[in-house]
């Protein structure tokens, strides 16, 4: 048996689903006439609210993977959908969890298997790292990956203890097979045809591959219980036929309900499988993109049952969807016209306050507040605050208005006071929250979300926003 000392591996995991979905059926019928006779389609997809993108999404996942107190060597994030070209996204996720200003930071993208690309160099050189993968991919309306693509997040933390599951072997194979790509100067992919994909593409070349990831481990195919590959299911069916894997599991109920992720969609498949697997049993996750990565690891079991269950609606309105990925240009009237020109100035000086939600904790009465500042609006104490993340914090809605007249992409603005245990009081705009949803009193979780956006300079503002709790949680 060897040490914890000794093993490196996966010690924690974390995903994050966007709250909304979209039927296929509904776009379907919306849209299917474009592309002829087409099915309705089975189940849904996620997809982001406005002031998401795979930052944010990142971040929350993060969170969630991210044990209290935890400071990892490295923090990588993996993505074909960044939103800036030339800004450290995970300089901005490093502020929002708090990490140290030393944490080693890295990006990596150009590839679907960006993630588990990353999974393999964490392993093979045995660094502490927190690995999210997260994409917000969105498609051109009437097109095959309107209904198959999903949004989301997840993460892992990798590192030598404890483990949730030991990565026991891995291969990788590079091959410019171009099955779909996404031009720099376009927002949506371009795909060929399915079928020649799935012979040509995948099933030769990952079948090798998946054989020698095996052979190294000395694990036959019948003994892998779960088959995580980020395919349709066609695809993935085949596979499992070609490789002697019909016997494993292959976790399709999440491209049912969500999705394919992207970059996250292996990672995310990874998460799920860990809160349900049992000790002894062996995972087969698969990155695919110009080329495969295969990790084998075991399951220990630690993380089984350890799933939360988010708020999940399904939006009707397939315009609304249109507006709120901003697929339609929805003219949001007079009240919309204003110049959301940052201070990059001012907003240096706050950065980390914003960023990391850090108020101050009094050394006089030991209050909580936000903004910090230099004299304590408690016991007017003066002199320098201690600053306390509050991103983790459950709030508490003290008051709040809905505003069917102030201009925001999914009406109404919702806003008011939020209280925090320790004496901060707040006033923040609320997200994801349905007309009547909210209650005073209630308890609310934080979210790191967009502010603004700035579209005359191409810049976009975040911060945090009370958001409902998930269940089992808060």
């Amino acid at each position: 048996m060897v040490g914890d000392e000794q093993r490196f591996g996966v010690l924690a995991s974390g995903a994050y689903l966007p709250r909304w979905r979209i039927e296929r059926r509904t776009i379907t019928e919306a849209v299917g006439w474009s592309r002829g006779r087409v099915k309705p389609g089975h189940g849904s997809r996620s997809f982001a609210n406005w002031d998401e993108d795979s930052l944010t999404m990142a971040v929350e996942a993060c969170r969630v993977a991210l044990p209290a107190g935890a400071a990892p060597t490295r923090l990588q994030l993996a993505s074909t959908s960044l939103p800036f070209a030339d800004r450290s996204h995970a300089g901005i996720a490093r502020e929002a969890l708090a990490l140290p200003p030393t944490t080693r930071l890295g990006e990596s993208g150009g590839s679907r298997r960006a993630a588990t690309s990353a999974l393999i160099d964490a392993l093979e050189t045995r660094t502490e790292t927190l690995l999210c993968g997260s994409d917000c991919v969105d498609a051109q309306p009437g097109s095959e990956g309107e209904t198959e693509l999903g949004h989301g997040a997840a993460a892992v933390l990798l590192g030598q203890g404890d483990c949730l599951a030991d990565a026991l072997s891995w291969g990788t194979v590079a091959d410019d097979f171009v099955d779909r790509y996404r031009a720099a100067d376009r927002r949506f992919d371009y795909r060929l045809e399915a079928r020649w994909v799935r012979d040509a593409g995948v099933r030769g070349p990952l079948g090798e591959l998946i054989g020698q990831v095996l052979g190294q481990a000395g694990i036959e195919p019948s003994q892998v219980d779960c088959l995580l590959a980020p395919l349709p299911a066609p695809v993935v069916r085949a596979v499992a036929r070609d490789n002697g894997l019909e016997q494993a599991d292959t976790a399709g109920e999440l491209e049912s309900c969500v999705g394919l992720c992207g970059a996250a969609h292996p990672l995310l498949m990874l998460h799920h499988a860990l809160t349900r697997a049992s000790a002894g049993q062996h995972l087969l996750l698969i990155g695919a993109g110009q080329g495969f990565d295969v990790v084998l690891l075991r399951a220990t079991g630690n993380g089984a049952g350890q799933a939360a269950e988010p708020p999940v609606s399904v939006e009707p309105n397939y315009v609304r969807y249109l507006g709120l990925r901003r697929l339609l240009e929805i003219d949001g009237g007079l009240r919309a016209e204003r110049d959301n020109r940052s201070s990059q100035s001012a907003a240096h000086r706050r950065h980390l306050d914003l960023h990391g939600l850090l108020g101050g904790r009094c050394g006089a009465c030991g209050k909580l507040q936000f903004p910090r500042a230099d004299r304590c609006v408690h016991c007017h104490a003066a002199g320098e605050q201690t600053p306390e993340s509050m991103a983790g914090l459950p709030g508490e809605v003290n008051s709040f208005t809905e505003d069917w007249l102030a201009w925001t992409p999914r009406p109404p603005l919702i806003f008011g006071n939020v209280h925090f245990p320790g004496g901060a009081n707040v006033m923040m705009e609320f997200t994801d929250f349905e007309s009547g949803e909210l209650e005073t009193g209630q308890v609310v979780r934080m979210a790191f979300r967009i502010k603004d956006f700035d579209e005359r300079r191409g810049f976009r503002r975040y911060f945090w926003k009370p958001a409902p709790v998930e269940k089992g949680h808060g």
